[in-house]
């Protein structure tokens, strides 16, 4: 097992570490659950010991009480600056169950048609149902659904829809319309996952979208050093994005899992806290 994916099971055995909350039903509600974690993660899974940072800020965006966070977008900000989408290589636990689906044999899909255009989706969906459509759609009350966990996040479905739906009888009687959503946009998710590397993070994922623009100035960065370079294009075979690496190693779609860097014949490819 290599490196990455050790840090990938420890992070998401981390976050998800509520065992109490698996063996009961319950969600976790004490006061680390005032913290959010850097990857995306479902406040509502049984075993969550902290919140989503996309869940957190549409729950200020859409309450009345609070319509700015400086915690949560600071938070991001931060983690962004530092890191950039090293958290989406390595971190972010449903990052990794897209990685072990894409592992499931099958024909797979390398290009993708109309990527240059879908790879933009995830900023839309960022300002449409993030940020825009809690802000604007509240309630007599003031308060806000929140959109993108509502209707969209299949990571809300898979950790926490499912698994309280299934350990809690009195909430498989409230199974409607927006469930089966939820489930079929979910199945959609997992089975695209097997056949193309990492859809939900390259063309949906919010989160994904707000740490793809550190990337470019982010503390930890890739380097391409020009005079070992050859240009032969082996980490664009190698990476499954297929970015074109020796072009451009800080690419907003790069999540950092290294495997660029690995593949280089010439060691010409650096990563780390670079000046």
């Amino acid at each position: 097992m290599d490196k990455r994916r050790i840090v990938q099971i420890l992070s998401a055995s981390f976050t998800n570490g509520y065992i109490i909350g698996f063996l009961k039903g319950k969600i976790y509600t004490g006061n680390l659950k005032k913290i959010c974690v850097p990857g995306l993660n479902c406040y509502s899974c049984p075993g969550a010991l902290g919140s989503c940072p996309i869940g957190s800020l549409q729950a200020v965006i859409g309450s009345m009480m609070h319509k700015f966070s400086f915690y949560i977008l600071g938070f991001i900000t931060t983690i962004g600056i530092l890191f950039g989408r090293l958290i989406c290589g390595w971190v972010c636990p449903f990052g990794l169950i897209q990685d072990l689906l894409n592992k499931i044999p099958s024909p797979k899909i390398r290009i993708v048609k109309g990527d240059k255009f879908l790879k933009y989706l995830k900023y839309v969906i960022l300002i449409m149902f993030v940020i825009l459509l809690p802000m604007v759609l509240a309630d007599e009350l003031g308060m806000s659904d929140p959109y993108f966990c509502k209707y969209i996040c299949p990571v809300g479905t898979l950790e926490g829809g499912i698994p309280l739906v299934l350990m809690n009888e009195p909430l498989k009687s409230t199974i409607g319309l927006l469930y089966t959503w939820k489930v079929t946009l979910l199945v959609i998710t997992i089975i695209l996952s097997i056949l193309i590397y990492r859809p939900f993070c390259r063309y949906v994922c919010p989160l994904g979208a707000m740490y793809s623009i550190f990337n470019p100035i982010s503390f930890y960065k890739f380097k391409i050093d020009k005079d070992k370079c050859t240009e032969c294009g082996l980490c664009t075979k190698k990476c499954k994005i297929n970015i074109e690496v020796y072009k451009k190693p800080n690419s907003p779609e790069c999540i950092r899992c290294g495997e660029c860097k690995n593949a280089c014949p010439q060691k010409a490819i650096k990563s780390g806290i670079i000046k």
